[in-house]
């Protein structure tokens, strides 16, 4: 049970007090402790406690060439231009990641060169019960929080690492390497890939703080060792805490949300928290992490794919992969459609998904195994076609995947092909009477078109929560990202998988989460006083909306994406260095946010710390459309129309910026004054946005639009998103 107070040491008392196993005093008044329901009852109706909610289990985990193809570096991993080096490669930020751990002998942890731990940071390095686990000046700081999972699951993890910040499953290494990792040449998965592979902010610090371990019941990350976690980093003083963990998009209000509450905290001391989208696409409105003051990060693709194509009846289609093992190229081999292939007592339709022990090793032996995507995981349907003898496997997508194809270290010689292309090779399989085929060997190849398009998996909005606030924020490289590894697992973390690398290729919105992490770190060191929300607002003011063909951005069935896929667009980091304007936020304006959502003074106390100095709501608390985001939702408009505000500052030189607005279809859009005129740095103005229903059945449900303001060289865009009543 949490427990939030207006003072967290006198609530913290009788019983409550021998049952506490964290005190949250650092910057977030509360404390977790191990109560049945009537306890928690008795406790809550105490007058100093202003919240009670369960420690839950619903968090979960949500490169070589992504910096080459975000502009900012050459073929060889290294700066081509002045972008990185202007923005001193990160030096002087710490970068915090709050994960599975680190694994602190990698690579991409040495500290060549960075000489010793800043003044100012005053975390520590926690060994645990691992005496070989140690920090330098490149990790400079480690921590671990697994109370709140031992009281959830009742039992102490397998896992022989537990009681340590040392990562055993890879996820933690391989996000923080991503944000803040040291350039480390040399690196490739099998031979795949090999370049070399560096971190957003590569002369940052960084600092690991686990909060999840191996699961046990489904259950890896519990939210009390979450605020834990934030607690501590918000005292250490890191400056951008990387989130690559989340629900699934289920409606928990903010004052029931780990993350939101510690993230708010952490926003309120000025640091910038990212965090991943969710990996719960494409069904709409399944985002996670959508409170305003986060910043929320969809998938999308690069242009490189690992090649490795399927060749029958004349046929080839393409497939990528990252199998280190590969079929003889000399011989074609009978194939399989998985559904013909089921286990005695085991139905057709556990076949074709390929679950555990669904099918007949007589069936399957030295054959290419075709099995369908969903379910089970992808390299896991892999390892039962290996189990059952199967020489080979190609993934094919079902429909609500489309083009998404996703390289995999599989155990076996595999590959993984469109839903379109695995019709095709499906009907084949159907029609011959002895099928064969050949998967080829995998290639990388580079400079592919379209990218980036979105990938299927990233969480789409609108906010299960706030619709009022377009989330996710900004789309970033999460597929096929290459990154630093554990040495204590597998490729494929599975548990028969005996191979270890030191870098490895996944896919994810937590391999996006860090890209824009770590070039937060680069904007916090060109601008160290900017505050979050100014952070952010360089970045999505001036996303890219195009692909490398010069068109509107895709999704996954190759069809234009829409704001709740993509956000303001694919992250840009040259151009956010000097946006030119940004729409500012502080922690106040995030209060009068919750103020208009009619928190109660309890919960309010959540967010705004309590005491003698609780924030008080206005009487009248500003419209939720009213929010200085760079983004502009309206909802439910209807024809007598609605006005919204925004504020923007002036960051760049003294200039004039003229407003350009593409209207949503069916709606006219108007900005006054739509000429603004900055005399200096710093300064303020303030416009309206008017919005009137032109055409009622264009405008039914929601339609999008853009915002520009430009003043002849730079382009400051914000997505316009508005839903209407029906006609």
């Amino acid at each position: 049970m949490f427990f939030f107070c207006r003072n967290a040491m006198e609530c913290s008392k009788d019983k409550a007090r021998e049952a506490i196993f964290y005190s949250y005093t650092k910057h977030i008044n509360g404390f977790a402790a191990n109560l049945n329901a009537a306890e928690a009852a008795q406790l809550a109706r105490l007058p100093e406690v202003v919240s009670v909610f369960p420690n839950r289990a619903q968090q979960q985990l949500h490169t070589t060439r992504s910096w080459q193809f975000l502009g900012l570096s050459g073929p060889d991993g290294v700066s081509r231009g002045a972008s990185w080096r202007k923005a001193k490669f990160g030096e002087g930020i710490i970068i915090g990641n709050i994960d599975t751990g680190v694994w602190p002998e990698s690579e991409s942890f040495r500290d060549h060169g960075l000489g010793s731990v800043p003044k100012n940071w005053k975390g520590t390095c926690e060994k645990g019960q691992d005496d070989k686990f140690h920090c330098n000046g490149k990790l400079i700081g480690a921590r671990f929080f697994n109370k709140g999972y031992a009281s959830g699951v009742g039992a102490p993890s397998d896992d022989p690492t537990f009681n340590s910040p040392r990562d055993n499953g890879g996820h933690g290494t391989h996000t923080l390497s991503t944000a803040a990792g040291a350039p480390s040449p040399g690196a490739s998965v099998f031979g795949l890939g090999n370049g070399t592979a560096t971190g957003g902010s590569p002369r940052a610090r960084v600092a690991g703080y686990r909060v999840c371990f191996k699961p046990v019941n489904g259950s890896s990350c519990f939210e009390a060792d979450i605020l834990a976690a934030f607690d501590a980093a918000i005292h250490d003083g890191v400056h951008v805490l990387s989130v690559s963990l989340g629900g699934v998009g289920d409606r928990y209000d903010y004052f029931e949300d780990s993350i939101a509450i510690g993230s708010f905290h952490a926003v309120r001391h000025g640091i910038t928290v990212v965090c991943s989208a969710g990996n719960s696409g494409p069904k709409p409105s399944k985002i996670s992490n959508v409170a305003p003051w986060m910043f929320t990060v969809g998938a999308s693709t690069m242009d490189r794919k690992f090649s490795s194509d399927v060749v029958f009846n004349g046929t080839k289609i393409k497939g990528e992969s990252l199998s280190s093992n590969t079929l003889n190229q000399k011989t074609p081999y009978p194939m399989i459609d998985s559904t013909q292939a089921a286990a005695p007592g085991r139905s057709e339709d556990e076949a074709q998904l390929c679950l555990k022990g669904s099918l007949d090793p007589k069936k399957v032996h030295g054959k290419i195994v075709v099995c369908l995507r969903g379910d089970n995981a992808r390299v896991a349907k892999g390892e039962v076609v290996h189990e059952a003898g199967g020489a080979g496997m190609v993934l094919a997508n079902d429909a609500s995947s489309g083009n998404e194809i996703i390289s995999d270290p599989h155990v076996l010689p595999a590959t993984h092909v469109g839903f379109h292309d695995g019709l095709l090779l499906f009907s084949y399989l159907k029609i011959d009477k002895a099928p064969v085929g050949m998967i080829e060997k995998p290639t990388t190849s580079v400079y592919t078109k379209p990218a980036p398009y979105m990938a299927a998996f990233s969480s789409q909005g609108p906010s299960p929560v706030n619709p009022e606030i377009l989330k996710p924020d900004i789309t970033a490289p999460g597929v096929g990202v290459i990154a630093a590894w554990t040495r204590a697992t597998s490729p494929t973390e599975l548990d028969n998988d005996k191979r270890r690398v030191a870098y490895n290729a996944i896919s994810g919105t937590s391999m996006s989460c860090p890209h824009v992490a770590g070039i937060a770190g680069l904007i916090k060191a060109l601008h160290p006083d900017w505050s979050p929300a100014a952070v952010r607002s360089a970045l999505m003011t001036t996303a890219i909306e195009v692909d490398n063909k010069g068109q509107q951005i895709l999704n996954s069935s190759f069809a234009a994406a829409g704001p709740f896929e993509r956000g303001a667009g694919h992250v840009w980091p040259s151009r956010s260095f000097n946006p030119a304007l940004v729409y500012d936020l502080s922690p106040d304006h995030y209060l009068e946010f919750l103020c208009a959502l009619k928190y109660n003074a309890s919960s309010m106390a959540l967010f705004s710390g309590g005491g003698k100095a609780a924030y008080k709501c206005p009487e009248s608390p500003p419209k939720l459309q009213d929010l200085n985001y760079p983004s502009i939702t309206v909802l439910n408009l209807t024809s007598s129309g609605t006005t919204v505000k925004r504020t923007v500052k002036n960051v760049g030189w003294p200039g004039k910026f003229k407003a350009a607005v593409r209207d949503p279809p069916g709606v006219r859009v108007s900005v006054r004054p739509d000429v603004l005129l900055f005399a200096k740095k710093g300064e303020e103005k303030t416009f309206e946005v008017k919005f009137e229903v032109k055409n009622a059945k264009l405008a039914k449900d929601y339609s999008f639009g853009q915002l520009v303001w430009s003043n002849g060289k730079q382009f400051v865009k914000s997505p316009i998103v508005v839903q209407t009543k029906a006609a």
